[in-house]
């Protein structure tokens, strides 16, 4: 009980310690940190103005994850990633036509977005949900692919877990490609579709999940689950947002590079601008193989360097009506304001204490047509429950360097067509999975 007490008074600390570390972080706008700085337990403390709540907590003690006394994080140069030119072209065609509309339950929609960044220059009001919607539709390739993704996981007692599967992510509007429609008529009526199937463990092959969210964002997206064992899909309720994927720490609204929830459930407030530390630039070869992190799934530093980013801190909540029984009672998010992607999420559960600590980095690559980018599908996602002792690890390379390829490229990847929509991202393509 005592024990159960004092957790609950550090998760509370952390907690209150979050409004001095966006403050910082707003402070933090104009400084940087020096390319080859190394960041360590003992001098941790003058540079966490560019650190997440939760980033905090492994260097202050107070989660039950631990950076030891030779841990180094060593700060490298920025990197600027230049925004795709169609992606601009449409930005600065169709942005200024979009139109907010507000919902019966508290909530937002936008209406005529064709294509591009929704909000080139988010201002009041509604700053912090424009972020989101920028988060929502920021650039991505049509298709993304990859054979051998995997997620470690480590529990409270050292026990380690191995889930591998390949994966086909596929937008079908909204498509800002040199030579590809803004809508694909493969997929009618579909925004973004997601497969995840599984190829370990050997008693879970062939599960698959396909979750699809509709170019009509008032519209629920449908989330459907193959089962081996039965033959058969099930379909899922759209409010099963917080199930595991694939028996890990993340959920269903965590996966996709942090934020899966769409734009219309939530309430945002803006918490401020400043600049956090994140991990950009890295070999697949390297970030592909566990033992380059360490024994709970954080980085080391043979993975790469780190880099001082700008962003945007934004408060995410359910809309009051839709609060009851969803996991978390908010999520920090700090969202990159060149690339406009999540880097890392600080999640407090329904009573307001920090619960998880999600880091998500994005390892540019080069897309066909298009070139060297950032969100090129590519991603290394740890999660860390503080207060079960878990950690999970999602990476899109496998440990021999495979990785996520885009578009054209994913028309042969391992003998395999995964632009092949019937067989990946409508429904129909549940139907083909044991095939």
């Amino acid at each position: 009980m005592m024990a159960k007490r004092g957790s609950a008074v550090m998760l509370s600390l952390v907690f209150l310690v979050g409004f001095v570390v966006v403050a910082g972080a707003a402070n933090s706008a104009d400084k940087s940190i020096p390319a080859g700085t190394a960041i360590t337990t003992q001098n941790w403390q003058q540079y966490k103005d560019f650190m997440s709540v939760g980033l905090q907590s492994f260097f202050n003690g107070q989660s039950p994850f631990k950076f030891g006394s030779n841990f180094r994080m060593v700060v490298g140069p920025y990197h600027h990633y230049p925004v795709p030119s169609v992606y601009a072209a449409n930005t600065e065609k169709y942005s200024g036509q979009i139109k907010i509309e507000a919902l019966p339950d508290g909530g937002h929609v936008i209406r005529d977005y064709v294509a591009g960044l929704p909000f080139p220059n988010p201002q009041a009001p509604l700053r912090g949900w424009k972020v989101l919607v920028n988060l929502w539709y920021r650039f991505v390739p049509w298709e993304e692919c990859e054979p051998a993704w995997y997620i470690y996981l480590v529990d409270r007692l050292g026990n380690e877990h191995i889930t591998a599967g390949k994966l086909s992510y596929r937008r079908f509007a909204h498509i800002s490609d040199p030579v590809k429609p803004i809508s694909d008529p493969a997929g009618p009526g579909i925004d973004y579709s997601e497969f995840l199937g599984l190829i370990l463990p050997e008693e879970a092959k062939y599960t698959s999940q396909l979750t699809l969210y509709y170019d009509n964002p008032l519209k629920p997206e449908d989330l459907f689950v193959f089962i081996p064992a039965l033959r058969r899909s099930l379909r899922l309720s759209a409010a099963s947002r917080c199930a595991p994927v694939a028996g890990s720490d993340l959920t269903q609204d965590d996966i996709h590079t942090g934020f899966n929830g769409g734009i219309i459930r939530w309430t945002v407030k803006f918490l401020g601008q400043g600049q956090v530390l994140a991990l950009y630039e890295t070999d697949p070869k390297v970030y592909g193989i566990r033992a380059n992190y360490n024994k709970f799934l954080f980085p080391m530093p043979a993975i790469g360097q780190w880099e001082v980013r700008p962003v945007d801190v934004i408060d995410v909540r359910r809309v009051p009506s839709q609060q009851a029984g969803y996991c978390y009672g908010k999520r920090v998010m700090y969202i990159d304001t060149e690339t406009w992607a999540n880097l890392w999420s600080d999640l407090y559960d329904s009573a307001g204490k920090l619960w998880k600590v999600q880091m998500i980095s994005h390892p540019p690559g080069k897309i066909p047509l298009i070139g060297y980018t950032s969100d090129a599908g590519n991603f290394i996602e740890p999660i860390w429950d503080l207060q079960n002792a878990h950690a999970s690890t999602a990476v899109s390379a496998a440990p021999n360097g495979e990785t996520v390829r885009n578009n054209q490229d994913c028309a042969s990847y391992d003998g395999v067509n995964y632009t092949d929509a019937a067989r990946f991202n409508t429904v129909q393509a549940l139907s083909e999975i044991m095939r």
